[in-house]
């Protein structure tokens, strides 16, 4: 008997697009440095992710965010994947 794959679910993909961010900052202790999270909205909220950053990537991030229209998210390897060009381009 042939050795079929399960169909596929949430778990099983992988690279999902990014529809919504929302930046948080947290405070620390008295004293010390806040915290900065990212929550990535993906696939119209079929998967959500929080990252935690230090103040120069949440900065980096705000300003590649606002400049790319289509960011994809790899889950496994928890990275973000800026833009599309078409081979050629």
């Amino acid at each position: 008997m042939a050795n079929v794959r399960q169909p596929v679910t949430d778990d099983s993909i992988k690279v999902r697009q990014l529809s919504h961010y929302q930046f948080s900052w947290v405070a620390g202790d008295p004293g010390k440095p806040g915290t900065y999270t990212l929550q990535l909205v993906l696939d119209q909220g079929a998967w959500e992710e929080v990252l935690t950053l230090d103040p120069d990537d949440a900065d980096n991030l705000q300003d590649l965010l606002e400049n790319t229209s289509t960011v994809h998210y790899d889950i496994e390897r928890r990275v973000l994947l800026f833009g599309v060009t078409k081979v050629g381009e």
